[in-house]
């Protein structure tokens, strides 16, 4: 994937690709509305077990609270003309169309060009967890940051990006694919961000063209490969700190290990399986029931926000965003109809082993990481440093999960901006 891929339907074409920048818009329609309506008419809840809360998933009678909202008050048409405030493109790549946000600010100082970045999503997020963050990137209140021209990409397979139709595309080929993207537009070096998948692929287009990528900021980073000295921290990290940098925090975030690492992680990572083994046969159940595919999606909004969520009737699923930014993101799942081919992203990428050439390649970038204190994995500085080998920031955040750049978008941008800003003054230099 570090070549050029065809992803289209059937074999490639002996013409050149349609390089054109193609306007995009969200659209719905009455036919849409009344399919979503009658399928969530005819659901048929479950009765949960008493006192189960979130323990088993999503709470079936809090579930029958969200659709009665979905079914009553959420009005689609308004979140359809709030998805398209922004200008949105597609472009084809290697066979497909690939979908993306472009916000150019509106004002620039003189002598001080925009910055471009790319922001690069994950599951079962979508562009649109980025909505409140572009503004604080591209129109800051403070003169003295750095203003941003933001792209915003849609994973090919997740929302309005076209599915590939070959097997075999992971996130080395998402990446060459946003590569390709980021040149299309114009911008021969760009800054990058991503959470969960979005974390792989900037990652992956360091190492593919690390020339290209100005700096990288991260809000997840899960050891790929760890070696001996994360070994050894695990082991002795506990009783010696100091040894390994390990703060006050590292120590409640990583200990015990056999709850905090092992166990949360096989309470959590059944959807993992199936979906890096057979992503199409649940795949099928949830493109066909809306209700389904939300139980499925927002169950992770709840966990991977705070897995103290699990204790509350309601999965304190609106403690930290509301039900129309939740059920929007739904809605670009069910109405794009993606949920199966994004499911398979796990299926390319797992399927390939865990010992991929680039889980062993160094990235020498300058990068940034945002250390969420909630996040489904905790990812000590040490940790950080054994694969970012140019680890110029590191941010202990005081809250904050998975979906950070959606729950706490101001802390995300202002890091990225400190960030940026440490990285511009070392060009300089």
């Amino acid at each position: 994937c570090a070549e050029d891929g065809w992803w289209g339907p059937g074999v490639a074409p002996h013409a050149e690709e349609d390089v054109s920048l193609r306007p995009f818009e969200v659209r719905t329609s009455e036919e849409e509305l009344e399919d979503l309506y009658s399928r969530m008419d005819r659901t048929r809840p479950v009765p949960s077990v008493e006192d189960s809360r979130f323990h088993y998933g999503f709470n079936s009678q809090h579930l029958q609270e969200v659709v009665s909202y979905w079914r009553r008050d959420f009005d689609w048409r308004r979140q359809v003309h709030g998805l398209n405030r922004y200008p949105h493109f597609r472009t084809r790549i290697e066979g497909i169309d690939v979908h993306y946000v472009h916000v150019k600010p509106r004002r620039v100082a003189e002598g001080a060009p925009a910055l471009p970045i790319i922001l690069v999503h994950g599951w079962p997020g979508s562009f649109y967890e980025f909505y409140r963050l572009i503004p604080l990137l591209t129109e800051p209140e403070n003169p003295e940051e750095p203003v941003f021209e933001v792209v915003c990409p849609s994973i090919p397979g997740y929302g309005f990006s076209e599915a590939p139709h070959k097997r075999g595309f992971d996130s080395v080929c998402a990446a060459n694919i946003f590569q390709k993207l980021m040149k299309r537009l114009g911008f021969q070096k760009f800054f990058a961000h991503g959470g969960d998948w979005g974390w792989q692929i900037t990652t992956n287009m360091a190492q593919l063209d690390p020339g290209s990528v100005r700096g990288l900021h991260l809000s997840f980073a899960p050891p790929s490969k760890p070696g001996l000295l994360v070994a050894l921290s695990l082991m002795f990290g506990r009783l010696f700190p100091t040894l390994f940098g390990f703060t006050e925090a590292d120590r409640r975030l990583l200990y015990p290990c056999t709850e905090k690492l092992l166990l949360e992680s096989m309470k959590e990572s059944g959807y993992l399986h199936i979906q890096a083994t057979k992503p199409d046969t649940a795949g099928r159940a949830l493109n066909d029931s809306p209700v389904g595919l939300a139980a499925y999606i927002l169950e992770k909004f709840s966990t991977w926000t705070n897995q103290n969520f699990r204790d509350l009737e309601d999965g304190g699923l609106t403690r930290k965003f509301s039900l129309d930014d939740l059920l929007t993101n739904v809605m670009i799942y069910w109405t794009s109809g993606c949920i199966t081919s994004s499911m398979r992203f796990y299926k390319e990428n797992f399927g390939k082993g865990l010992d991929q050439p680039h889980s062993r390649i160094p990235v020498n970038v300058p990068t940034g990481f945002a250390c969420f204190p909630n996040d489904v994995m905790h990812s000590p500085k040490l940790w950080v440093k054994q694969k970012y080998r140019n680890l110029i920031r590191y941010t202990p955040m005081p809250r904050g999960g998975h979906f950070a750049a959606m729950e706490e978008p101001q802390l995300m941008a202002e890091d990225i901006q400190e960030f940026t800003k440490t990285v511009e003054k070392m060009i300089k230099l």
